[in-house]
């Protein structure tokens, strides 16, 4: 039985220090880039493993019980709450960015826009 506790204990600790990692990485990535899509590109992906992983961690470590429900709950509500807050802030950044093609190739928004309208 002891034996058990150390190995849910070892892949908790390791699921929690790559969650840890993640985060590290993103912050690396929303410090590197420079244009404000790519940064909420590499924050928002790293929030969504990195909290995952350190939840997953956490749900390991405190056992099957309530507590690890909750957790569960908090992990799938910032699945879906956190890729629709950054989709809605990068579509606000591309309505509003008058610069946006000296960013970005803007050669394919066109076609894709007219093909948005013919399905609507």
């Amino acid at each position: 039985m002891t034996v058990l506790l150390w190995i849910r204990f070892i892949v908790g600790i390791a699921l929690i220090l790559c969650g840890i990692i993640v985060f590290g990485i993103e912050l690396f990535g929303v410090f590197q880039f420079h244009y404000v899509l790519n940064r909420m590109h590499a924050a928002a992906m790293g929030d969504t493993l990195g909290i995952a992983l350190s939840m997953l961690g956490l749900i390991i470590l405190c056992g099957l019980n309530f507590t690890s429900l909750k957790m569960v709950l908090v992990v799938v509500f910032l699945w879906f709450a956190s890729p629709v807050a950054s989709h809605m802030l990068s579509r606000f950044e591309v309505a509003t960015n008058e610069e946006l093609s000296r960013e970005c190739d803007m050669s394919g928004m066109k076609q894709s826009a007219d093909d948005t309208d013919l399905q609507g």
